[in-house]
């Protein structure tokens, strides 16, 4: 490092002694009154990437439902039905503990991802950025127009054209609200239950259509009023950033070594390449000013880098001034290295990924339980049996009916089922039987017994139980 960069990041950080920004929010003013944002309509390489995978992932998020394989959705979530599907396999509450894998794989991915590469996810992936920037707000631009006049109609009185505006903007953003909450309910309950919501009325399914109502109005608020906020005020991850980044985490940046001082372009002065036009703040959707260093608001969204770019090709500048890049990056020059930290990490999430596969892998069609019969003990069927009532429990996980016989594994003996051992699919059933072995077959007043679940003479499940009998 020279020392005119070592000046210019003496002269950045002086310039930030005042740190007065920090203390609030930007969509909130000192008096503590909403400032709404309206962006500057974002153009350029990233946003037309941006566009292409949110078009990606609208087409996905509207088309899964429809997708069934042997009759069942590929995604539900139906918490109460306590079914839930995932990559069209079933999962009951007794599978919760590859639930909790699953969590907290999720959770160290987030920490890994986030410390490798800061927010990418709130701007490229996340459902409410998604909607919000590449639906809402186009439509917004396309029925309002762009930042300034939005700001003028704002500003207008409440005349024919405000009126035809606003109501128009108001129909369609609740009716797209009602859509996506349908599609919502879908991922929930199914959306063949949703058309028959919809077929059958509002009295016949009045719970349910409360819930589409409370969805819907939920949706509208937030993309209509709400906004930015959901991301700064509601979600968590913004702020997380502070302790899971570090200088070298990649995240949307800009280069004060070579943007500092700021000034006009000017080639007699000392100035850097920042012209400090405000292209970048214009354009953010969080109202931000991404010079200032990283901040909670950013979401990575990249609209800055975009309108940075746009100026930087205006005045016959390197493009880069605002990048992805880690702040030991712009400082030292230097390509982001993969830490022991990262290692650390990966290591512990290919760990916990491959746990969680070999639970998959390995996990039972049918999951079954016996217990005896509570207030027996045992019955003396003549001078040289004995036997024992039990009741088993059993959940069929497959999408289709399946008979099971039980066999004794350990011991000869007899086992006299109370009816068939026939499970419905994805469903529980539960009967009883009787275990009947000889008295000289017993060494104790308690015996230990295997019990195999089998299917056309496949073992399913393999139980333990004890048998009483008298004391010896």
């Amino acid at each position: 490092m020279n020392s005119t960069d070592s000046e210019s990041i003496v002269n950045y950080k002086q310039g930030l002694l005042d740190q007065t920004f920090r203390d609030s929010v930007s969509t909130i003013s000192k008096e503590g009154n909403r400032n709404y944002v309206n962006p500057q309509k974002p153009h350029g390489k990233l946003y037309n990437l941006r566009s292409y995978f949110s078009y990606f992932y609208l087409v996905l998020f509207f088309t899964l439902p429809f997708i069934k394989i042997e009759g069942e959705p590929v995604f539900l979530f139906n918490v109460l039905e306590r079914k839930f599907i995932f990559f069209s396999k079933i999962f009951w509450p007794q599978d919760f503990f590859i639930f909790a894998i699953g969590l907290l794989t999720f959770i160290v991915f987030v920490i890994l991802f986030t410390v490798a590469f800061g927010r990418i996810w709130c701007g490229w992936a996340c459902p409410q950025t998604i909607f919000m920037e590449m639906v809402f707000r186009k439509i917004e631009y396309f029925i309002d127009g762009d930042a300034t006049q939005q700001k003028k109609l704002k500003a207008m009185p409440w005349n024919t054209e405000k009126i035809l505006k606003r109501g128009t903007k108001i129909i369609v953003f609740f009716l797209l609200s009602f859509l996506i909450a349908n599609f919502f309910l879908g991922y929930i309950i199914g959306i063949d239950e949703v058309g028959v919501l919809i077929k059958e009325g509002i009295f016949v399914h009045f719970g349910t259509f409360s819930a589409l109502v409370i969805f819907t109005l939920v949706f509208f608020f937030v993309y209509y009023w709400f906004r930015e906020q959901a991301c700064i005020i509601v979600c968590p991850y913004g702020r997380l950033q502070g302790v899971l980044l570090d200088r070298n985490s990649i995240l949307v940046a800009y280069d004060y070594i070579r943007g500092e001082p700021r000034g006009k372009l000017d080639p007699s002065s000392n100035h850097g390449d920042c012209v400090n036009c405000h292209a970048c703040v214009r354009v953010c959707p969080t109202g931000i000013d991404i010079r200032n260093g990283t901040q909670l608001e950013c979401v990575n969204c990249t609209a800055c880098i975009d309108a940075c770019d746009e100026i930087m090709d205006h005045i016959d500048k390197p493009k880069g001034l605002i990048r992805y890049a880690s702040e030991n990056g712009i400082v030292n020059k230097q390509k982001t290295t993969y830490t022991w930290r990262l290692k650390l990490y990966t290591l512990v999430l290919t760990l916990l990924l491959s746990f969680l596969a070999i639970l998959l892998i390995t996990r039972a069609d049918v999951a079954a339980r016996i217990l005896r019969t509570p207030g027996q003990t045992y019955q003396l069927l003549n001078k040289d049996k004995i036997s024992n009532l039990y009741n088993i429990k059993l959940v069929n996980k497959t999408r289709k009916n399946i008979h099971l016989e039980l066999k004794l594994e350990n011991i000869e003996g007899e086992i006299k089922q109370v009816s068939p051992v026939d499970v419905p699919k994805e469903s529980y059933f539960q009967t009883s039987f009787f275990i009947t072995l000889k008295n000289e077959q017993l060494k104790a007043r308690k015996t230990k017994i295997r019990i195999g679940v089998y299917e056309n003479g496949k073992q399913m499940d393999e139980l333990s139980v004890l048998f009483l009998g008298p004391s010896i």
